[in-house]
């Protein structure tokens, strides 16, 4: 036996009460949390309830299913099988009449109860889900100073439910598929019918269709499967634990997918421009949230190219710096034993390894590190002219600008030492071809078939107001060039 619920699609109840009940116990015999109860009616007809214990709400079963079912009077006339006891006895909101064992074993699993009714062919599934959940918090990695402040949860259907409330709508559509041969996760597909494109839709649900896993643990082992550049270090898909950014891209005629047992929710299409949002753009004045939006793409800039720089100039263009900030480059240089780009490699790593020491080590001890990292071994290091202070400078000044737009981290890293490569061995000349390559490359890309620069294909007002910076509402009237459904605001009859 394989373990796999799919091994069972084809098996039906024989309605034999004996049999049937031994062939679920048998099914999860390895499992100790598997509870059973024997129910007698008061016509001495029996049935079984199956359920997990610590994934169901032991009180809605003693309220809706064993009470009812015990006290109940049923006529010796009537027909005692799972429609009778559906419509007449349960008080539970949610039951579901099914012969199919593979159902009845997906729905164990995924917190109901089943209930085997003696002489008959089919079984109930009670909606009895009582499973715990971390609870609504906000996001570590997604704090705003102003604006909502829930974030999603493992659990799915909560996750949907806090969109709901968001979109109180008959047009969101939530539509729920399992993926994984073994983990079989739920995983639900959410759009706007009247606003994302059919097409997009139907394309991830085919990509999601091919994918052939042992388990999904995480929306990022979809995001992988069916992003459209695989092997590309930019993101074609993005990722949020916020309900607001969320009903926003939704909004926007973007779909997101919601994975049980984690609280990253995907949104795509996903455009470049998207990495330099912040969740509170939109909930801040709009000049202020313009200004912080520069400063992003400035950082973005520093961050990857003032290394490289540095050492493009002070290997092969000395003469462009002016004379004194040339003469004190020299003169800190000196003694140092290793060439300008072994130590700006260097730094560059180290500094990588104190940033990720800071995020996987306790919270209590990271002022520790940076009295230690930062301050004691850099200082030393200067002191002990192992490194020059102007290279520790650029690579700080690089590093401090990244935390700026920590979704390019990846990008910012590896970009950084190209450059910072091409840089040592061409110059400037090294430094410009790589960004040329860099450049080429953003707009080549695509996600789910839209262009990943689509709003600087054609950088107009229009397209820019949501881009380099964050235009006031009463200007934002369209939604995003890529949505066919382009009016989001003005005159009522152009509404949609």
């Amino acid at each position: 036996m394989s373990g796999l619920t799919s091994d069972y699609d084809n098996i039906k109840l024989s309605g034999n009460f004996t049999q049937d009940t031994a062939k679920f116990k048998e099914i999860f015999k390895n499992d100790g949390i598997l509870r059973e109860r024997l129910i007698k009616t008061d016509e001495n007809r029996s049935a079984v309830l199956f359920y997990m214990d610590g994934m169901v709400n032991s009180e809605l079963i003693n309220e809706a299913i064993v009470r009812p079912l015990i006290l109940s009077k049923i006529p010796s006339t009537v027909k005692f099988d799972a429609d009778y006891i559906s419509a007449n006895i349960l008080f539970a909101g949610e039951v579901n009449t099914t012969n199919d064992m593979a159902d009845l074993i997906r729905s164990v699993l995924y917190g109901d109860t089943v209930i085997f009714i003696e002489g008959c062919t089919s079984a109930l599934t009670v909606n009895t889900k009582g499973f715990r959940s971390r609870g609504i918090s906000e996001p570590a990695d997604e704090r705003v100073l102003q604006g909502p402040r829930e974030g999603f949860d493992e659990v799915a259907l909560l996750n949907i439910a806090m969109l709901r409330r968001k979109l109180l709508t008959p047009d969101l559509c939530v539509e729920m598929l399992r993926i994984g041969r073994r983990t079989e996760t739920v995983v639900f597909v959410c759009y706007l019918g009247s606003l994302a494109d059919k097409s997009t839709v139907d394309e991830l649900k085919r990509r999601m269709s091919m994918i052939d896993i042992d388990g999904i643990l995480d929306s990022n082992y979809i995001a992988e499967h069916i992003r459209d550049h695989k092997n590309s270090l930019f993101k074609t898909t993005g990722t949020t634990e916020r309900p607001d950014i969320v009903a926003a891209r939704l909004l926007e005629g973007r779909i997101a997918v919601v994975v049980d047992g984690t609280p990253v929710v995907l949104t795509l299409p996903y455009l470049f421009s998207e990495n330099f949002q912040s969740d509170e753009d939109y909930y801040l004045n709009y000049m202020i949230s313009s200004v912080n939006r520069i400063l992003r793409y400035i950082c973005f800039f520093i961050a990857v190219s003032v290394p490289a720089i540095f050492v493009a100039l002070t290997t092969f263009h000395m003469q462009l710096l002016p004379t004194n900030f040339a003469l004190s480059i020299a003169q800190l240089r000196g003694g140092v034993p290793m060439p300008s780009v072994v130590e700006c490699i260097i730094l560059i790593l180290v500094f990588e390894i104190l940033k990720e020491t800071g995020v996987r080590m306790p919270q209590s001890l990271g002022h520790a590190l940076s009295i230690v990292g930062g301050l004691v071994v850099g200082q030393a290091a200067v002191e002990a002219r192992i490194i020059s202070a102007p290279m520790l400078i650029a690579v700080a000044l690089s590093g401090i600008a990244g935390l700026m737009i920590p979704r390019l981290k990846g990008i910012v890293f590896y970009l950084r030492l190209l450059l910072v490569i091409a840089s040592s061995v061409f110059g400037l000349f090294g430094y410009i071809a790589v960004s040329a390559v860099f450049v080429i490359r953003i707009f080549s890309i695509t996600s789910f078939g839209v262009d990943y620069t689509v709003s600087l294909n054609n950088p107009n007002s229009q397209n820019l107001k949501d881009t380099v910076w964050r235009a006031p509402w009463t200007f934002m009237k369209k939604r995003p060039v890529f949505n066919r459904n382009i009016i989001r605001s003005g005159d009522v009859k152009k509404r949609q």
